[in-house]
This record gives structure tokens, C-alpha cells and sequence, in this order.
């Protein structure tokens, strides 16, 4: 038994160990890993075809500073339009047919690898034969196998593929990109021996320039713009990786500690008779140190394989999330981490028998037959006088006979019961931000037009069709700002949406024309406050009267009623209609009925977004938090096994003055019970503590503030469950050892050591 549960308290252990320390390694520098592993371009260059043939272009190969280059590809700039309508599946598009999405340049590849730039396919296969082509992960307006169409030819979506610098929307054969009608081009991918900082690539991109025809480089896209948004990511998953992953550590080196020096010292009365027997100290502690260490070896060596394993699945997770791919644990965690606990093993295991085999023969016999004297006995008399059965309270006074085992047994309940209450609030939190974010979308149905234009003849069809109870409509277009680099994302919102505001973290919501919303990103882009007026288009002073959350283009989005634009020149743009549903009509009903009466709209059931950042956290915050209960499960069994067998003899007294099984049980329970609800008590609150600091954390490296919905999400009912968590796992790892000892007969019992 001594063996069995060495064993799995190491292999659970380092379980947990080599997953943490795999996740800690993993989110520092994903992008990193990523791009050297794929050879990645610093720099993709697009060139006009019309003013630079072939050979002019391949010749920037040689350009100074470029160590490596793959290239020219053949490019063509199309619009594609869909094929068939459908609803949005994982990354599905969810428009009518025969929509024109936004321009896309493919790029002719024959393979997937070369010496810069080797892509990775997450689904499906390369694209080999006529009008077939393969997209980029990660943006994918289409699912995998469907057709849309680029100037009157059929394409087919036959795979998914990731570039870690993302140097390319779609790719497809050379004879498929020169088969497409549009705008020609080449591409080049570039290496280059210098590219720290955006005044090298900047330097690069100069010198190809001037190797080629004036005007030849029309476009030139840095790989630092495609590293700073995955060191985001990768600082969003920081906080909470390093949490658990601590924990984690923790909390195996506390539990095989435990586990350990109680299994060593409990052979103490063994260690005297061989010492009885001419046995020397130091044979003593080499043999009890053996005995620890090879089932924590076999243990070790099993936990490897299962933290691989269980590192597959969650690691696949995060790489998706930082856009990195799958990648396998680095080796040499296979190799550090149970050579970590092995030493932990050793340590813990040679401390109590060497203290044992300094004691006297004599002592070192008397232990387990010699009661300690006025040990607990003062903590039995007291509690003895409360109504309680005499078993119960027996029970209650079991940890003052051992307060060293009942402390450190403790912290591994707290610590558990810190994992369990940080784990559930992260999960709500990170679902209440998803509720949250999906605020930007509302109503029951969404009826979007396939053509640009105004929203009134959406409208008026949407109020047409019975079922309908309200709606509204938003317009998204691109708007210069002042203060800001570029075009802004702009919504313009058009109808009574007072019921279907976003998030709200500062401020309020806009009420009429002259005011309008911004997320965070927007005020720290820009550096102004709530409060303040932005000039929007050169000519329309807007003033904003709240902050909200969304995430959405960085946070860098103007929300605002359609009516402040008024003054503008504007282009067309999509609208969207909202609609909640009169009460006794089914969504999909509605949708069904308005979709067979209009060609040139789509009317879709909102279902709202579940972010991939959501899947995976909660994916990882489950498993982390699953391996934290069982390790702090174990210790508690370890713990109980030890204390059951020592006080054996005790229990065969009292089964001969009449205790019962159900009463043996319950003395076995209780004698945890105490215990496991302090640590409950006092890990609930150090969860709290943990939660608050973690998730502000991740909001900032999101780059917004979270609202105290999102932040508040323990109430009183809450912490009374997760509370009494300490006491489940108690009670859990003392379950076990309580059968054993209500199934041992007295006469057993009564000779037992």
C-alpha cells in the first residue's frame, strides 16, 4: 500500500508539473518558436507585374541584408463571391449567395515548404490540381470544402494552412493563379540578416525597392506587425498560465513531500527492530531511502508519458489561440521535472529515516506502542463534552495528536481549494466577457444585404414580415479620425437600439446625433477621455460620452448614431439588421419564412460568437484545476492510509467496546472533516485574492478594462459552495482508508502493531 500510493502520488505529481512547466515554457515567446520553426519571411513583397518581369523581381534575392529568399510566386488580386447561402459555422461566412466579399491576392505555390516561409496545414490538404485553393488559418470567411467564385471561375476550398508571418490570404497552384482573371503580380519572401526592429525591415524594404523598376514594389509586409499582435495574445494567456502553473508546482512538491516523510516515518518501530538486529544507521537510511525512490521512479517515468499526452490536447488549444500551431513539450522538461521530484523524493524520504535511525533502539521500538503523552488528550476532553456522538468527536480531535501531519495536510487542501475557486472564477469571468463582447451583436435575428447600399429597403422588408416585434439597423464603414493613423471602423447605428447597447465600463450610451461610444483601444490610440469631441471625416465633431468593451480591430472602432454622419460623403456600406421576434415566434421560423421571400437578403439566427480565446482557456483553467484536486485528494488518502493503520490498535478497542462500522466511518471522516473546512476557508479567500489580481492582468494585455460584472463574479452563495470545497476533497481522499477501516475485524484490529 506504502509502494502503490508513493507511486501515484508521483506520477499524478509530476502529471501536473510537466504540464505546468510545459505551459509556462510555451506562452513565453510562442511566435518566436513558431516562426523559426516555419522559417518565416521577414519581410513579403508584392510586385506589379506590368512594371517588373520576373527575373528583375528574383534578382532582389542578392540585395544586401537578405540572407534567404523563395520567390517570385505569381500573384492575382480577385474578389470572390459566394456560391450558396449557409449559417456561419466554425469560421463559415454565414451570407446569401452570390455576395462579393472583399478583395484577396492568391498566391501561386506549388508545395507548402522552400526555404522561407514553410506553411503548416491545420485542415484538409494542399491545393494540386485546377481551381483548388488553399486559406489562411485563422481567417477563414469559408468552410473547408466549399465553392466560391473570382470572375466567372469555380474555386474550391480544399485545405487550411498557417504562415507565421502570414504573408498570404489564399494559395493555390501557379497554373490555377495565371488560369484567374485580375490584377498580376509577383511575391518575394524574405530572410533578412538584420530585422529587430521596424527601422531594419524598413531599411530592407528600401533597398529591394531600388533593386527593381520605380513604382515595381507595391506592397511590403513586415512580420513585426504579425509578432506584436501574437506577444498580445501571448501576454492575454500570460497571467493565467503562470498562476496555475505555480500552483501546480507547488503543490506537487508539497504533496509528495507529505506523502513521502509520513511513509518513511511511519516505519520507525520497523527501523528500531532493524537496528535491534545490527543494522547501522546508515543502512537503515539507504534502505528506506531505496524503498521511496524506485516506486517514485516508476511513478516519475508513468508521469511523463501522461503530462505528454495530457499536454497534447491542451497545448493544440493554446497554439491555435497564439496562432502558433501544435507543438510538443520541450525535451528537456521530460527530463528536469522528474529528476526535480525524484530529488524532492530523496530529500524528503532521507529526513525522517535518518532521524529515525539516530534514535535509540529502545525508542525507536516504543514508537506505536507508547502513546505520546498528553498529546490531543486535552483537545479529546473538551470536545468530548459537546452532543456530539462520542466516534464524531473522537474524530474532531484526531488532528491535535498529529498537528505537523494535520498542518501540512492542510496546505495541500488550501492549495487545492485556491486552484478550484480561481479556476471557477476565471471560467465565469472569461464567459461574462464573451456574454459581454456578444452585446455588439443583438437580437434574434440578423438579416444581412448581399449588395451595398442603404438600410431602408432592409428595413422595410424586416418590418414587413410578420413575427417581427423590434429592430435596428447598423451600417460598418471606414472613416479617417483625427489623431489616428488610417481609416477607423465606424458603426453607424440607425433605429431605437437602447435595447441592444454594448458593454458600458465608462460613461453611457449615446442618445442622439453629435455623440458616440469608443472602446478602450480607441482612447489609448488616440489619448483623449470620455468627455472629450474627436473630429471624424474632417468635417463632423463627435463628442464621446462613454467607454465600452469590445475588442474588435484592436478596440480602434467609433460607435455612433447613423445621423452624426449626416455632413458626410459616404460609400455604401452593408447594413445589418436587427430584429428581436414577437413573443410566440420561433427565430428559426422567422428566419425560414423571410429567407423564402428574399433573394437579395439573408436573414440568420443570432446564436452569438464563442471565442476560440474562450475554448481554450476554459479548457485549460479544467484540466489544470482537475489535476490541483487530485493531487491535494492524494495527499489527504496518504495522510488518512498512515494515520489509520497507526492508530489500528485503537480502533480494534473501541470495535470490542461496540463502535459500529457506520461509526467507525464516521470517526475516520471527521477526523479530516476539521481540517479540510479550515483549508476550505482559508484557500477560498487566497482564490479570491488570486483571481483579483490575474484577471485585471489579462484585461490589460487585451487592452481594455473589464467591467465589475466581469470582475465580481463571487456571491455569497458562491463562496459558501466553494468553501465547503476543502471539506469534499477532505472527505473524498479520506473515503478509502475509512471502508478499510470499518471492514477490518476487531480481532485483526486488536493484533495489529
Amino acid at each position: 500500500m506504502k509502494r502503490l500510493v508513493i507511486a501515484l502520488t508521483t506520477l499524478l505529481a509530476v502529471t501536473a508539473s510537466v504540464l505546468a512547466a510545459g505551459l509556462l515554457v510555451q506562452s513565453r515567446g510562442p511566435f518566436e518558436r513558431a516562426f523559426a520553426r516555419q522559417q518565416g519571411a521577414h519581410l513579403a513583397a508584392g510586385f506589379d507585374a506590368a512594371k517588373a518581369t520576373a527575373d528583375q523581381v528574383a534578382a532582389t534575392a542578392r540585395v544586401a541584408g537578405v540572407t534567404a529568399a523563395a520567390g517570385p510566386f505569381p500573384t492575382v488580386g480577385i474578389r470572390p463571391r459566394t456560391v450558396a447561402a449557409h449559417p456561419p459555422g466554425e469560421g463559415g461566412l454565414g451570407a446569401p449567395p452570390s455576395v462579393e466579399l472583399p478583395p484577396v491576392t492568391i498566391v501561386g505555390r506549388a508545395d507548402p515548404g522552400g526555404a522561407v516561409d514553410r506553411l503548416e496545414l491545420t485542415q484538409g490538404r494542399w491545393a494540386t490540381g485546377p481551381g483548388e485553393v488553399v486559406w489562411l488559418a485563422g481567417t477563414v470567411p469559408f468552410e473547408l470544402g466549399e465553392r466560391f467564385t473570382a470572375g466567372g471561375t469555380t474555386l474550391t476550398v480544399v485545405g487550411f494552412a498557417r504562415s507565421a508571418g502570414q504573408t498570404a490570404q489564399a494559395w493555390a497552384t501557379p497554373a490555377t493563379v495565371e488560369a484567374l482573371s485580375g490584377p498580376r503580380g509577383f511575391q518575394m519572401l524574405y530572410r533578412l540578416a538584420s530585422a529587430g526592429t521596424d527601422a531594419d525591415v524598413t531599411a530592407a524594404r528600401q533597398a529591394i525597392a531600388a533593386a527593381v523598376p520605380p513604382e515595381a514594389l507595391t506592397d511590403a509586409a513586415s512580420y513585426l506587425t504579425v509578432r506584436r499582435v501574437a506577444e498580445r495574445m501571448a501576454a492575454l494567456f500570460l497571467p493565467f498560465v503562470v498562476a496555475f502553473g505555480v500552483l501546480g508546482l507547488v503543490m506537487s512538491v508539497l504533496v509528495i513531500g507529505i506523502v513521502v516523510s509520513g511513509a518513511v516515518g511511519a516505519q520507525t518501530r520497523r527501523i528500531g527492530i532493524r537496528k535491534a538486529l545490527g543494522c547501522t544507521p546508515a543502512q537503515v537510511a539507504r534502505r528506506y531511502l531505496a524503498e521511496a525512490l524506485i516506486p517514485a521512479a516508476v511513478g516519475a517515468a508513468a508521469g511523463v508519458v501522461l503530462g505528454n499526452l495530457a499536454a497534447v490536447p491542451v497545448l493544440a488549444e493554446e497554439g491555435d489561440v497564439f496562432g502558433t500551431g501544435a507543438t510538443a513539450l520541450a525535451p528537456w522538461i521530460s527530463v528536469v521535472v522528474p529528476l526535480g521530484a525524484l530529488a524532492v523524493v530523496a530529500v524528503t524520504a532521507l529526513v525522517p529515516a535518518l532521524r529515525a535511525a539516530r534514535l535509540r533502539t529502545v525508542e525507536a521500538l516504543a514508537v506505536g506502542r507508547t502513546p505520546s503523552v498528553g498529546r490531543g488528550r486535552t483537545a479529546r476532553r473538551l470536545l468530548g463534552r459537546l452532543p456530539l456522538p462520542r466516534a464524531v468527536t473522537l474524530g474532531l480531535a484526531g488532528p491535535f495528536s498529529r498537528p505537523g501531519r494535520s498542518v501540512t495536510i492542510g496546505a495541500a487542501v488550501a492549495l487545492g481549494a485556491l486552484g478550484v475557486t480561481f479556476g471557477v472564477g476565471l471560467a465565469l469571468s472569461v464567459g461574462g466577457v464573451q456574454s459581454a463582447l456578444n452585446r455588439r451583436d443583438a437580437g434574434d435575428v440578423i438579416v444581412r444585404a448581399g449588395r451595398p447600399g442603404g438600410p431602408a429597403p432592409s428595413v422595410a422588408a424586416v418590418r414587413a414580415q410578420p413575427g417581427t416585434a423590434r429592430l435596428f439597423t447598423t451600417t460598418r464603414l471606414e472613416l479617417p479620425v483625427a489623431g489616428l493613423a488610417g481609416p477607423v471602423q465606424t458603426v453607424a447605428f440607425d433605429g431605437d437600439a437602447s435595447w441592444a447597447t454594448y458593454e458600458i465600463l465608462d460613461g453611457r450610451w449615446f442618445a442622439g446625433p453629435g455623440e458616440a461610444v469608443v472602446p478602450t483601444g480607441f482612447l489609448t490610440a488616440a489619448g483623449v477621455r470620455v468627455g472629450d469631441d474627436v473630429m471624424v471625416g474632417g468635417a463632423v465633431r463627435l463628442r464621446i460620452v462613454g467607454e465600452v468593451l469590445d475588442l474588435r480591430s484592436d478596440g480602434i472602432r467609433l460607435i455612433t448614431d447613423g445621423r452624426s454622419l449626416a455632413g458626410l460623403e459616404l460609400l455604401d456600406g452593408f447594413p445589418e439588421v436587427h430584429v428581436d421576434v414577437a413573443d410566440g415566434t420561433a427565430p428559426q421560423a422567422w428566419a425560414d419564412a423571410f429567407n423564402a421571400g428574399h433573394a437579395d437578403l439573408h436573414a440568420e439566427v443570432n446564436t452569438g460568437e464563442l471565442s476560440g480565446t474562450v475554448v481554450a482557456l476554459d479548457t485549460l483553467a479544467g484540466t489544470l484545476t482537475l489535476l490541483l484536486v487530485a493531487v491535494a485528494g492524494l495527499g489527504v488518502l496518504n495522510t488518512v492510509v498512515l494515520d489509520t493503520r497507526e492508530r489500528v490498535h485503537e480502533l480494534g478497542v473501541c470495535k470490542a467496546l461496540g463502535m459500529a462500522p457506520r461509526q467507525t466511518v464516521a470517526l475516520v471522516l471527521t477526523s479530516v472533516a476539521g481540517v479540510g473546512l479550515v483549508a476550505g476557508l482559508a484557500g477560498v479567500p487566497a482564490g479570491i485574492a488570486l483571481h483579483g489580481v490575474v484577471m485585471p492582468a489579462m484585461g490589460r494585455a487585451a487592452g481594455t478594462r473589464l467591467p465589475p460584472s466581469v470582475l465580481d463574479v463571487y456571491g455569497p452563495a458562491l463562496v459558501t459552495a466553494l468553501a465547503a470545497g476543502g471539506l469534499l476533497i477532505a472527505l473524498a481522499g479520506a473515503l478509502l482508508p475509512a471502508g478499510w477501516a470499518a471492514r477490518t475485524s476487531t480481532a485483526r484490529a486488536l493484533r495489529s502493531e
